[in-house]
């Protein structure tokens, strides 16, 4: 069966340079969140598969999501490939020198959102049109589950999902998420996002005695939340610090130097800050907004806790909490992340480096709801920004990765 798929990638593989320019070409962008186009896009290619039921789900106008469902021929584990369709914003276009709707020359593919996520799709589909075409014998069955909202948060897109459609969840899922092929990543740290309110009493400067600065109250607090970067964590039990630590000197050659620190450890990074009126009025009101990023070991109540701590040390100081979420990882002995390491190392000829992630997936919310998830998707160049491009190589041996981790995983732990 292994030949008769290798057979077929090689003769078809380089069908998904054209997909992933046709979703490329298609707008998607947050925040206005309209992925109508994409999910129209993504039904017709999934309709071309032999075998699979395709079904839309809406949250709200525009905002549409899509399971297509590929059944294997006996009963099994359900394998769910996931993804998004929405997309950074372009921006200013001015200063992209490619076309920004999709464009190859050589050894690279150009367009907004090329890398994050719409090749690892386009690669996710190819591999099931793999598998079926092929007649794969496999048990159970393979899922794609593409979201609409995963830019602002995934909650009406793939939790949407996950809470209302069954055969959305899985026993294990593959993200084509934005990385690499090179770097599996089968944890992301959990974040608070906290707004910082600071009140004072307003005078004009030259009677600064009478008054109370908001500001100097608020850059106290500011200096006291950096106490959080070395807030202690307890991983008493787990091995992924030990993953960490294992890769860490492949995984920064790819992500940059200090990942290693930053997976370890809380960071703590200040967004905003604004306030005051004039500058020769005493500021009776300030503000920051923090992003601050959890490892394995700490907890979202924790941080708060102390969060809270430090607001209470300063007088006419507000903490709002605005968004939360836990850190999440998988064994990084799971079957499916030893299906997809495998395969990556056949594919590439080098074994992937295997350790957590510093940016947030959907895959966070497939772990919160107790699916085993990996990370493996194309590396970023200009991720954001004019030019976004991906490696023409990669993105083909995503292809292979994708249909042969799914047939190992699912023959495997039948």
């Amino acid at each position: 069966m292994r030949n008769k798929i290798w057979f077929w990638l090689n003769e078809n593989r380089n069908q998904v340079v054209d997909l992933t320019l046709r979703l490329v070409k298609i707008k998607s962008q947050q925040p206005e969140g309209d992925v109508r186009g994409m999910a129209n896009e993504i039904e017709t290619i999934a309709r071309e598969i032999p075998g699979t039921i395709v079904e839309r789900f809406i949250y709200e106008e525009p905002v549409h999501n899509l399971v297509i469902r590929l059944p294997g021929n006996r009963p099994g584990k359900r394998l769910i490939f996931n993804g998004h369709m929405d997309t950074f914003p372009a921006g200013d276009l001015s200063g992209w020198t490619r076309d920004p709707k999709g464009e190859v020359d050589g050894d690279k593919a150009y367009g907004l959102g090329i890398s994050d996520m719409k090749g690892g799709i386009a690669a996710s589909l190819l591999a099931m049109k793999c598998l079926a075409e092929t007649g794969a014998d496999f048990p159970g069955e393979i899922v794609g589950t593409f979201a609409g909202d995963e830019e602002t948060m995934g909650v009406l897109g793939t939790q949407f999902l996950l809470d209302n459609v069954p055969h959305a969840v899985g026993d294990a899922m593959i993200s084509g998420d934005v990385g690499s092929p090179h770097i599996l990543r089968f944890g992301e740290k959990g974040m608070v996002w906290a707004k910082v309110t600071a009140k004072g009493r307003s005078t004009h400067a030259a009677h600064v005695h009478r008054g109370e600065s908001a500001i100097e109250k608020l850059t106290a607090v500011m200096e006291s939340f950096k106490s959080l970067r070395s807030f202690p964590t307890d991983t008493t039990g787990h091995n992924v610090v030990s993953a960490i630590d294992h890769w860490s000197e492949r995984s920064e050659n790819l992500s940059g130097e200090g990942e290693t620190n930053v997976l370890k450890n809380v960071t703590v990074t200040f967004g905003t800050m604004n306030g005051g009126r004039l500058s020769n009025l005493v500021a009776d009101r300030a503000e920051f907004t923090c992003d601050v990023r959890l490892p394995v070991g700490v907890s979202v109540a924790q941080v708060e806790a102390e969060m809270m701590r430090l607001c209470e040390a300063e007088d006419g100081i507000e903490l709002e909490i605005t968004r939360r979420y836990e850190p999440s990882w998988t064994a990084p002995d799971h079957p499916v992340i030893e299906a997809v390491r495998q395969n990556c190392t056949t594919v590439l000829g080098k074994e992937p480096a295997v350790t957590m992630r510093v940016g947030a997936s959907d895959a966070r919310l497939y772990r919160y709801a107790g699916v085993p998830s990996v990370v493996c998707g194309l590396m970023a160049y200009n991720l954001g920004a004019a030019d976004e491009h991906i490696m023409l190589d990669e993105l083909y041996a995503l292809v292979d990765i994708f249909a042969f981790s799914a047939h190992d995983y699912l023959v495997h732990n039948a």
